[in-house]
């Protein structure tokens, strides 16, 4: 018979995180082999660490063994508490499993009669009530093994790497998209687009200027072909950058219907006090499809969003206001939320419940649809690709190639409706 676990997918996942994120293996269940310490330890002997997980009507608590148990050997161990929003762990260092629960030290007070107890001292420093002793209905013992984290996030980073390097838009229209990348001065627009490059090449790099000008490095419109990095073939994707958004300076508003319109020509340098106009000498007169703005991503960073002054909210809407017009899909892009999950290396689901205040902020603050808010983290200062950024990274490319393909499927519609 196969077991099964009374974990949810969702505790599961959590403690994978806390302790290294280790694959499960259902090696014991109390239910299925006895509620004995003997069956227990017979079944987890020379398994490699182990995780022992005890339910409780209003508890699950147990322990972590972290080396393989073998008979009359001191392994460290930590024992925990799995709350509803985090694991409080106690370290309890090197001893002998067995004597742990004989000694009542493990939760496990006598195993045969299914009651749990803890000392004062563990209690109070998992936040349980003092001297609290209960029964248990289960018990349930994993192996703890490989890293299910980087394995899944590199399966899935490669899937979403290969979809991107074979994405092709509708031939008969456009062979690339552009991509308009928006937002405040300093929000992360060019470092974004480095970052693309890094994911691509397959190592981190660095072509478009980025800094901490107050004013902006970005002065120029510039056009980026993404390559990849294997055979040097430009993919079916170009990341526009602009001048960034100020409250009095920055890209004009005008500027930006021209660039959607695919009149602004690649190297135009802006003039934040006044517009290009159509007297121009580069000035794009009859621009194709494929010069015009196929989806607008605005960037933000996260941590300064409650920040925005009331002058440049009104300017980031009017700015959307026109995007609508012009018929365009957008999405948003949430920058810098990740840095220190990046580093720790947290699953995705940990990074999704991490930056929900972000995302609610920018829902609230300036309108934007919660289910077209990406969270992204750059590359700034590291030396090394990293599996979760590099997911990250190509699911909001992945996202706004859908959000181009809308635009492109909009058009046919529109232009085969009778006059």
């Amino acid at each position: 018979m196969a077991l099964t676990t009374r974990l949810t997918w969702l505790q599961e996942k959590r403690l994978q995180n806390h302790f290294g994120g280790k694959q499960f293996s259902l090696l014991y269940k109390a239910s299925v082999h006895g509620f004995s310490a003997k069956n227990l330890f017979q079944k987890c002997c020379n398994q490699g660490p182990i995780i022992i997980v005890i339910y409780s009507e209003n508890d699950v608590t147990g322990a972590y063994v972290q080396h393989s148990y073998q008979e009359n050997r001191e392994v460290p161990i930590i024992l925990f508490v799995l709350q509803e929003t985090e694991i409080l762990e106690y370290k309890i260092g090197s001893h002998i499993p067995e004597i742990l629960i004989y000694d009542r030290y493990l939760p496990l007070s006598d195993f045969n009669q299914k009651l749990v107890a803890m000392s004062s001292k563990v209690s109070e420093e998992l936040g349980l009530p003092e001297n609290c002793t209960a029964s248990f209905q289960e018990c349930e013992v994993f192996r703890c093994e490989g890293s299910c984290k980087k394995l899944c996030l590199n399966r899935l980073r490669r899937i979403l790497l290969s979809e991107m390097n074979t994405y092709d838009p509708n031939e008969e229209m456009v062979h690339q998209i552009r991509i308009l990348l928006l937002g405040p001065i300093g929000a992360g627009k060019s470092s974004f687009i480095n970052s693309v490059k890094s994911v691509f090449r397959g190592h981190v790099t660095c072509q478009s200027l980025v800094g901490s000008d107050p004013t902006g490095i970005s002065t120029k419109y510039r056009t980026y072909s993404i390559k990849d990095g294997n055979d040097g073939r430009c993919l079916s994707f170009i990341l526009c950058d602009s001048l960034g958004l100020s409250e009095k300076s920055g890209l004009c508003v005008e500027d930006i219907v021209y660039i959607l319109k695919g009149h602004i020509p690649d190297r135009y340098q802006f003039n934040s006090m006044e517009p290009i106009t159509s007297r121009h000498p580069n000035y794009i007169h009859s621009p194709s499809l494929k010069d015009r703005i196929h989806c607008v991503a605005f960037v933000f960073d996260a941590s300064s969003v409650e920040q925005l002054s009331p002058e440049m909210v009104a300017k980031i809407k009017r700015i959307q206001k026109e995007v609508i017009k012009c018929g365009e899909s957008h999405s948003t892009l949430l920058l810098r939320v990740l840095a220190k999950i990046v580093r720790q290396e947290w699953f995705i689901y940990e990074v999704l419940m991490h930056s929900v205040s972000f995302l609610n902020a920018v829902h609230r603050k300036l309108g934007f649809v919660l289910s077209d808010i990406l969270v992204v983290s750059n590359y700034v200062s590291e030396w090394e690709l990293n599996p979760l950024k590099d997911f990250l990274i190509l699911s909001a490319l992945r996202k706004m190639s859908w959000a181009a393909d809308d635009f492109l499927e909009d058009l046919i519609h529109t232009s085969s409706l009778p006059p």
